[in-house]
Protein backbone atom coordinates (compact mmCIF):
# COMPACT_ATOMS: atom_id res chain seq x y z
CA UNK A 1 0.00 0.00 0.00
CA UNK A 2 1.37 3.40 -0.97
CA UNK A 3 0.84 6.52 1.01
CA UNK A 4 -0.38 9.62 -0.69
CA UNK A 5 1.39 12.77 0.16
CA UNK A 6 -0.97 15.45 1.43
CA UNK A 7 -1.12 18.48 -0.81
CA UNK A 8 -0.57 22.01 0.35
CA UNK A 9 -3.16 23.88 -1.68
CA UNK A 10 -2.00 27.27 -0.41
CA UNK A 11 1.57 26.53 -1.57
CA UNK A 12 0.16 25.53 -4.95
CA UNK A 13 -1.71 28.85 -5.17
CA UNK A 14 1.43 30.75 -4.22
CA UNK A 15 3.37 28.83 -6.91
CA UNK A 16 0.77 29.72 -9.54
CA UNK A 17 0.69 33.40 -8.55
CA UNK A 18 4.48 33.63 -8.52
CA UNK A 19 4.71 31.90 -11.90
CA UNK A 20 2.13 34.31 -13.35
CA UNK A 21 4.02 37.31 -12.01
CA UNK A 22 7.32 36.06 -13.45
CA UNK A 23 5.82 35.36 -16.86
CA UNK A 24 4.08 38.72 -17.01
CA UNK A 25 7.29 40.45 -15.95
CA UNK A 26 9.18 38.65 -18.74
CA UNK A 27 11.49 36.87 -16.29
CA UNK A 28 10.53 33.18 -16.28
CA UNK A 29 12.67 30.65 -14.42
CA UNK A 30 11.44 27.39 -15.92
CA UNK A 31 9.57 28.31 -19.08
CA UNK A 32 11.77 28.05 -22.15
CA UNK A 33 9.69 30.29 -24.38
CA UNK A 34 8.22 32.71 -21.84
CA UNK A 35 5.00 32.80 -23.85
CA UNK A 36 1.94 33.98 -22.00
CA UNK A 37 -0.13 30.81 -22.18
CA UNK A 38 -1.75 28.57 -19.59
CA UNK A 39 0.63 25.78 -20.60
CA UNK A 40 3.64 27.96 -19.89
CA UNK A 41 2.04 29.06 -16.62
CA UNK A 42 1.80 25.44 -15.53
CA UNK A 43 5.35 24.71 -16.66
CA UNK A 44 6.59 27.76 -14.75
CA UNK A 45 4.64 26.84 -11.60
CA UNK A 46 5.62 23.17 -11.66
CA UNK A 47 2.03 22.04 -11.14
CA UNK A 48 0.25 19.35 -13.08
CA UNK A 49 -2.58 20.39 -15.38
CA UNK A 50 -5.21 18.36 -13.52
CA UNK A 51 -4.24 19.95 -10.19
CA UNK A 52 -4.32 23.48 -11.56
CA UNK A 53 -7.61 23.13 -13.40
CA UNK A 54 -9.44 21.17 -10.71
CA UNK A 55 -8.43 23.22 -7.65
CA UNK A 56 -7.03 26.49 -8.97
CA UNK A 57 -8.95 27.26 -12.15
CA UNK A 58 -9.62 30.78 -10.84
CA UNK A 59 -5.90 31.57 -10.81
CA UNK A 60 -5.41 30.24 -14.34
CA UNK A 61 -8.33 32.37 -15.54
CA UNK A 62 -6.98 35.38 -13.62
CA UNK A 63 -3.64 34.93 -15.41
CA UNK A 64 -5.38 34.74 -18.78
CA UNK A 65 -7.30 37.93 -17.99
CA UNK A 66 -4.10 39.72 -16.99
CA UNK A 67 -2.52 38.62 -20.28
CA UNK A 68 -5.44 40.04 -22.25
CA UNK A 69 -5.29 43.26 -20.24
CA UNK A 70 -1.73 43.93 -21.32
CA UNK A 71 -2.29 42.96 -24.96
CA UNK A 72 -0.44 39.64 -24.56
CA UNK A 73 2.99 41.33 -24.44
CA UNK A 74 4.90 41.31 -21.17
CA UNK A 75 5.98 44.78 -20.09
CA UNK A 76 9.62 43.70 -20.03
CA UNK A 77 9.34 42.31 -23.55
CA UNK A 78 7.74 45.58 -24.73
CA UNK A 79 10.64 47.54 -23.23
CA UNK A 80 13.08 45.27 -25.06
CA UNK A 81 11.18 45.71 -28.32
CA UNK A 82 11.26 49.50 -27.92
CA UNK A 83 14.98 49.42 -27.12
CA UNK A 84 15.60 47.17 -30.14
CA UNK A 85 13.76 49.63 -32.38
CA UNK A 86 15.81 52.52 -31.03
CA UNK A 87 19.10 50.65 -31.48
CA UNK A 88 18.11 49.62 -35.00
CA UNK A 89 17.53 53.27 -35.93
CA UNK A 90 20.89 54.27 -34.46
CA UNK A 91 22.59 51.44 -36.36
CA UNK A 92 21.08 52.62 -39.64
CA UNK A 93 22.37 56.16 -38.99
CA UNK A 94 25.85 54.85 -38.15
CA UNK A 95 25.89 52.71 -41.30
CA UNK A 96 24.93 55.74 -43.39
CA UNK A 97 27.70 57.79 -41.81
CA UNK A 98 30.18 54.96 -42.40
CA UNK A 99 29.35 54.89 -46.11
CA UNK A 100 29.92 58.66 -46.29
CA UNK A 101 33.23 58.39 -44.43
CA UNK A 102 34.38 55.55 -46.71
CA UNK A 103 33.67 57.70 -49.78
CA UNK A 104 35.64 60.62 -48.28
CA UNK A 105 38.47 58.25 -47.38
CA UNK A 106 38.64 56.90 -50.95
CA UNK A 107 38.76 60.45 -52.37
CA UNK A 108 41.54 61.42 -49.93
CA UNK A 109 43.58 58.34 -50.94
CA UNK A 110 43.29 59.32 -54.60
CA UNK A 111 44.40 62.88 -53.82
CA UNK A 112 47.37 61.60 -51.79
CA UNK A 113 48.39 59.29 -54.64
CA UNK A 114 48.21 62.16 -57.17
CA UNK A 115 50.21 64.47 -54.92
CA UNK A 116 52.82 61.75 -54.38
CA UNK A 117 53.22 61.38 -58.16
CA UNK A 118 53.55 65.16 -58.60
CA UNK A 119 56.16 65.25 -55.83
CA UNK A 120 58.19 62.48 -57.46
CA UNK A 121 58.03 64.28 -60.83
CA UNK A 122 59.11 67.57 -59.26
CA UNK A 123 62.06 65.85 -57.54
CA UNK A 124 63.15 64.23 -60.83
CA UNK A 125 63.02 67.63 -62.60
CA UNK A 126 65.25 69.19 -59.93
CA UNK A 127 67.95 66.55 -60.39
Amino acid sequence: MTRRRSRDREAERVALRSAADRLLAGAPLWSESGRLTATELLRESGLRRDVAYSDHRDLVEEFQARVKAQNATPAAMQELADKFSEVTEKLAAVKEKLVTEQAVNAAMRRIVAELDLELMQAQEELQ
